[in-house]
This record gives structure tokens, C-alpha cells and sequence, in this order.
């Protein structure tokens, strides 16, 4: 019986089939993950930030209107506070007095009853601000807001209306 004979099988070209494979799907699977990046980072510059809903608490300060039909209510003088406050740069200090609106003539009372514990609230705020949050206006608006917030929290027989800066010096 004759035998036929295969001609003698070329390794290195099988292997070179076989790497080539590899090799094309090797670089079609990392194509197809940059493109897949590419997209996916697209799709997220495309994307708006999301909106931050934190409430600003100076925009609630209300703004008094020079209305001369306007009922105004009784109103509290709070004398010169001087107060060291924080700051990377040096010593810094507000010098302010401030005038209280409020709603109620009983109000005015229980305020005057109350000075110690508004004028402590009051040197704690200001004390815990910085320079540069008190150099603008935004800053003094929080800042009326917070007192308004601290003090409402005190009173039992009316609330402060409006807060008014009557001095108000930073250096």
C-alpha cells in the first residue's frame, strides 16, 4: 500500500495565521472599548451639572420698603458691638450697632428683658465669620439672617421684622 505523503506541515505558518488572529481581535476589542469610552464621555459633557438647591438664608431677609403707609413696629436700639473675627492674614474686627424691628410692643419688652442672651448670640455670630465673608454684601445679608433666625428663636411674645445695620465697620 502506497502511502501518501503530506508534505511536511510549515509551523511558523501556522502560527502566524493563528497570531495574526489574535492580533486583529486584540486590537478590534480595544477599539471598540475606546470608542465605547469615547462615547460614554461625550454623553456626560453633554449632560447639565446638576442644580444645587441649597437655600441661601440672605435671601430670605426681608427688604423693608420706604412705604410711608407702611405700619412700622417697634423698634429696639442695639449699641456698638466690637468684635474680633476670623482671618488668615492678621487681626481683623467689626465695629457695628444694629436697630431691631418688631412685630409686637410686648416684643420689645421680652427683648429688653432678654439683652445678655441676644447681645452673647449676636457677639457668637459675628465672632465665627470671616473677613472676607463680611467684605460683601451677600455676606451681611446671611448675616442679618442669622441674627434674625437666632434671636426669633428667644422670643415667645413676637418676632423680629427686620434687622437694620445702623453702623457697620470692618477692618
Amino acid at each position: 500500500m502506497a502511502e501518501k505523503k503530506e508534505p511536511p506541515k510549515k509551523e511558523g505558518a501556522t502560527d502566524d495565521k493563528g497570531k495574526k488572529k489574535k492580533l486583529i481581535i486584540i486590537i478590534g476589542a480595544a477599539a471598540l472599548i475606546l470608542l465605547i469610552g469615547i462615547a460614554v464621555a461625550v454623553f456626560l459633557m453633554k449632560k447639565p451639572p446638576p442644580e444645587k438647591k441649597e437655600v441661601d438664608p440672605a435671601q430670605n431677609v426681608p427688604v423693608p420698603e420706604l412705604n410711608h403707609g407702611a405700619d412700622i413696629g417697634p423698634m429696639v436700639d442695639i449699641t456698638e458691638f466690637i468684635v474680633n473675627i476670623i482671618s488668615a492674614d492678621g487681626s481683623h474686627y467689626v465695629k457695628t450697632s444694629l436697630t431691631l424691628e418688631l412685630t409686637t410692643p410686648q416684643a420689645k419688652d421680652e427683648i429688653n428683658q432678654r439683652m445678655p442672651q441676644i447681645r452673647d448670640a449676636i457677639l457668637l455670630l459675628i465672632g465665627n465669620k470671616t473677613f472676607e465673608e463680611l467684605q460683601d454684601l451677600e455676606g451681611k445679608r446671611e448675616l442679618k439672617a442669622e441674627i434674625m433666625s437666632k434671636i426669633n428663636g428667644f422670643l415667645q411674645a413676637g418676632k423680629v421684622k427686620a434687622i437694620f445695620f445702623t453702623e457697620f465697620v470692618v477692618q
